[in-house]
């Protein structure tokens, strides 16, 4: 009768309403909770001024299509065609979903690497395509040799995620190129390379599909100004493609959002011509290690955070509760609300894991592992 009778409401939306609920810290779902840079409000004000309200054009303001290239060529090396090879979308989440439309058809196989954000299974379903979920390592990296033996003549799309949520890992060189030679194997197979989080960096440097001349004639990639900038509730990202796939997605796009709210692209065109995503990092590294100094005192422990704004965490040296359970009594007993992994596998997770953002004020953090210190 319906066609997502088994998806459920997302865990994100769960914990935070729990959060709410019980006035507890919320480091579950990842959005900051400090303020925007000044000069984007400035910007909204100058820019609202003008005649920027009625639709922009479908794959994106030129403007931006063009601060956008110059972002990815001075990030990466790599010069694209802004007119044919970028597009603007309403937030990642929708460009993930536009590109998996344009290519998945009836019992395509789509391979996701799990833990994975909980995004990618829904479009693939309403595809009629058929989700093929192989876990990560126990280091949460690709095992590659059990991903080449999921790849078959059905096999279509693989999703990466890197830098990963949850568990911010960066992938290696090695890795990369493992990815490269099996997209050069499997002539029928396409890649969605989800980098949303590819700014946030700290120990090293962030291993781009845009940086692999091999991956780019099959692979979509897809970021977010959102992530970047600490605005997601603007819902904007772009992806970028060779002129060939582009062209499938924007056949999607152009019927199911047209195009994306126009005031945001012309605030984030003159933006982009004063930020400087290179600081993202330091900015981020600095909350990670005021967290992981402020749980140094803890009963957790804390796993390798390379990138991302999340920060994993074992809690089995105080239960032997599964991980929603424990997230449940978190919240609840503690006033402080996190997310359980479990939730982004498809096969059993046994791992006493949980995840914590700090993308957060650092009097929110300083409050937060006080608390989890206590436990």
């Amino acid at each position: 009768m319906f066609k997502l009778p088994d998806i459920p409401i997302s865990i994100f939306s769960t914990m935070s309403h729990l959060a709410r609920e019980h006035g507890a810290i919320n480091l579950s779902q990842g959005f900051p909770d400090f303020e925007v840079d000044p000069k984007l409000v400035s910007l909204i004000e100058k820019v609202s001024k003008g005649t920027v309200h009625q639709y922009s054009p479908m794959a994106g303001e030129s403007k931006l299509l063009e601060e956008t290239s110059r972002l990815v060529y001075e990030s990466y090396g790599r010069d694209l065609d802004p007119k044919k090879e970028i597009l603007i979308t309403a937030g990642a989440t929708q460009g993930i979903f536009t590109c998996i439309q344009a290519l998945v058809e009836p019992a395509d196989e789509v391979l996701i690497l799990d833990p994975s954000y909980d995004c990618y299974v829904m479009p693939i379903t309403l595809s009629q395509g058929v989700p093929v979920r192989i876990p990560l390592n126990e280091s949460f990296l690709p095992d590659w040799e059990l991903i080449k033996q999921c790849v078959n003549e059905k096999t279509k799309l693989i999703i990466t995620n890197n830098p990963h949520n949850p568990s911010g890992r960066i992938w290696s060189k090695s890795d990369m190129q493992e990815l490269s030679n099996l997209l050069q194997t499997n002539q029928n197979l396409y890649h969605i390379s989800d980098e949303v989080y590819e700014h946030i960096t700290f120990d090293a440097r962030h291993e781009s599909a845009n940086l692999y001349d091999g991956l780019h004639p099959k692979t979509m990639i897809v970021s977010s100004f959102g992530k970047s900038f600490h605005i997601t509730g603007w819902k904007v990202g772009y992806v970028v493609a060779p002129k060939k796939l582009m062209n499938e997605l924007k056949k999607v796009h152009q019927y199911l959002v047209f195009t994306v709210n126009s005031l945001s692209q012309h605030v984030l065109s003159e933006y982009l011509q004063q930020q400087n995503v290179k600081q993202l990092g330091a900015f981020y590294k600095q909350k990670r290690d005021l967290f992981r100094i402020g749980m140094e005192n803890s009963k957790f422990e804390l796993l390798p955070c390379e990138g991302t704004y999340f920060q994993l965490a074992s809690y089995a040296n105080q239960s032997q509760e599964s991980d929603v359970d424990f997230c449940h009594e978190l919240v609840e007993k503690f006033k402080l609300a996190a997310i359980p992994i479990s939730v982004f596998s498809a096969h059993e997770e046994k791992r006493k894991v949980i995840r914590f953002c700090f993308a957060k004020e650092n009097e929110t953090l300083t409050k937060a592992t006080d608390l989890l210190c206590k436990i």
